[in-house]
């Protein structure tokens, strides 16, 4: 059975790869060499980072899960130094100097680590805590894309009269609700009164991500667009990373005092979208209003020209 659900995966691949050879643009290559030690030293801090939190929560030993916590920071410090002096980094170090940039970032790794503790608890919350079966528990789920889908375009067109400070603010702040109105659920609730609150969280992350990213991408410059976005996709899956790691920890603590993980991981996402909005508030402040780009103007100084 597990064969058969990895092998739905190959017809998918190659239909991408066959539309991906006709319909995308040609690019011609960048002259530059790959940067093979950085990505070895990008892979080893975050894979020390997730596989030391990781460790946390299923009780490994105290000097290992030390030891990748040093590695992480240790690989994660030459990392940087190698970075810091390339004209085309692998990690787009530079960028993080423009404080529209390095909060945007921010306010991303932490939503998507509430979105990851939410979407690994929340089916076990709901087939251990609630008692639904596997299949109900892939439908109730189910508002959560539909909703977030259907809330990006108009997100997006918001994106262009409000600044992703409101927009980003307003949308983590649906989610954080969405996260305590799941977690203060009763104990035998109806079908529709997990569905909206689903749907609710679902709404919130739409409302968020476009404008979000909207302005990582154009707090950068014109030719830096594509390390913007590779930072963007970054924060994302770094942020659910942490997010699903954090669940096994919460879970191994939860179980080790005789109750069930899944309530607190909720709450605890809850609490990681409060954080996140109040990141996201950060822009607000001393910040350029988002036109063609955003940046902020250092104090004393005329504000810098979008690039």
């Amino acid at each position: 059975m597990r064969r058969l659900r990895l092998a739905v995966n190959v017809p998918i691949g190659i239909v991408t790869l066959v539309l991906s050879m006709r319909l995308l643009p040609h690019t011609e290559p960048s002259g530059h060499r790959f940067d093979l030690w950085s990505a070895v030293l990008c892979a080893l801090m975050f894979g020390s980072l997730i596989s030391g939190i990781n460790g946390l929560g299923h009780g490994q030993a105290v000097f290992a899960v030390a030891g990748e916590f040093i590695s992480a920071a240790a690989t994660g410090y030459l990392l940087v130094r190698r970075q810091a002096a390339q004209a085309m980094p692998l990690l787009p170090i530079d960028l993080f100097r423009r404080p529209i940039f390095a909060v945007s970032v921010t306010t991303s790794v932490l939503c998507f680590i509430a979105q990851g503790l939410a979407f690994v608890s929340l089916p076990f919350y709901f087939q251990d805590v609630i008692g639904v079966s596997a299949v109900a528990t892939g439908l109730l789920m189910t508002p959560w894309p539909a909703t977030s889908a259907l809330m990006a375009p108009f997100a997006g067109r918001l994106a262009d009269r409000y600044s992703a400070g409101i927009l980003g603010s307003i949308g983590l702040a649906i989610v954080g609700v969405g996260f305590v109105l799941l977690a203060v659920l009763p104990s035998h609730p109806g079908t529709g009164d997990i569905l909206w609150r689903i749907a609710v969280c679902g709404g919130g992350m739409g409302l968020f991500q476009q404008p979000n990213a909207r302005a990582i991408v154009m707090a950068a410059p014109r030719e830096r667009s594509g390390g913007a976005g590779a930072i963007q996709g970054t924060a994302r899956l770094l942020g659910q990373s942490i997010g699903a790691a954090l669940v096994a920890l919460v879970f191994g603590l939860a179980q080790a005092h005789g109750g069930h993980g899944a309530p607190t991981a909720i709450w605890l996402a809850a609490g990681f979208a409060g954080i996140a909005v109040l990141a996201s508030l950060a822009r607000m402040f001393d910040i350029v209003r988002i036109g063609p780009a955003t940046v902020r103007a250092p104090q004393g100084e005329a504000p810098e020209p979008a690039e």
